[in-house]
């Protein structure tokens, strides 16, 4: 086994959402430690500059750093998409980095029956092009068509899901004409899991909806057997960091990881 092996992998998101990711790394590789660290006081990420993204994640990233971390995975779909090539920089040849759009660009470009895909996520997300730019430069017989679906974080977060003022802002936003005929649904977001049946019931269960979170972890179970950095240790004990805190982070954060952990508030901008 790899000396590095028993190091942590580190895996930060602007909020909670990111949890999505750490739950389905836990099940994928349930020897390996976790560090998680949620940017709540900055949520969200998707209204920001990208320079304002650049900073908080390169901080951010900075901070695993220094807790030893083997990976960085960039559960973020905004910062991904604005701030990856600064995180892999500040990692240089300490950590390998992970973000959560290339591997589900593999992942659909792969699928021979996909025509035409929708992304749905922050506007920071979709005003980067990255998702489009990406997917058409691995298959230029794709068509893609994005979606700005800002409230949905927010909504999320406050906890207004599985009742009708969620079923109505989703509805609102997937009946967009921009959405009309896709074969695959991404969704360029991780908190947007949490609500990934009422989607999946807007489109009668007709569309393939592209969760990211699984896809990451098996990328990361790849990555870590090609290195020979599997952990193995039978009970690894995760930490879970966010940068301010509210009793309601608390209770829905079970939601997006499947039982009850504690945070701890961490401020790395004092």
């Amino acid at each position: 086994m790899n000396e590095n092996a028993n190091r942590p992998i580190g895996v930060f998101d602007s909020g909670v959402g990111g949890l999505t990711v750490a739950n389905a790394i836990r099940q994928v590789l349930p020897n390996e430690k976790l560090i998680y660290f949620g940017d709540t006081a900055h949520l969200p990420y998707g209204d920001k500059s990208k320079e304002t993204i650049v900073g908080y994640s390169v901080r951010i990233t900075r901070y695993l750093l220094d807790q030893g971390c083997k990976v960085i995975v960039v559960a973020c779909n905004t910062a991904s998409a604005n701030a990856y090539e600064a995180i892999v920089s500040e990692a240089a040849d300490r950590a390998q980095v992970v973000d959560v759009i290339n591997p589900v660009v593999d992942y659909v470009t792969s699928i021979s029956t996909y025509k035409r895909i929708g992304v749905i996520g922050t506007k920071g997300t979709i005003n980067s092009g990255t998702y489009v730019g990406k997917i058409i430069a691995r298959n230029p017989h794709i068509s893609v068509a994005s979606l700005a679906t800002p409230m949905l974080v927010p909504m999320i977060e406050e906890g207004f899901i599985f009742d009708d003022i969620s079923n109505a802002i989703i509805r609102t936003y997937l009946s967009k004409p921009e959405l009309s005929q896709i074969q695959a649904l991404i969704l360029g977001c991780t908190h947007y899991p949490i609500i990934k049946n009422q989607i999946n019931k807007f489109f009668d269960f007709e569309v393939d909806i592209i969760d990211s979170s699984r896809i990451i972890a098996n990328h990361l179970r790849n990555i870590l057997m090609a290195d020979n950095q599997l952990n193995s240790d039978p009970r690894p004990e995760h930490k879970f960091y966010v940068s301010d805190f509210t009793d309601y982070f608390q209770v829905i954060s079970k939601l997006f990881f499947e039982e009850q952990i504690v945070l701890e508030k961490v401020n790395l901008w004092n």
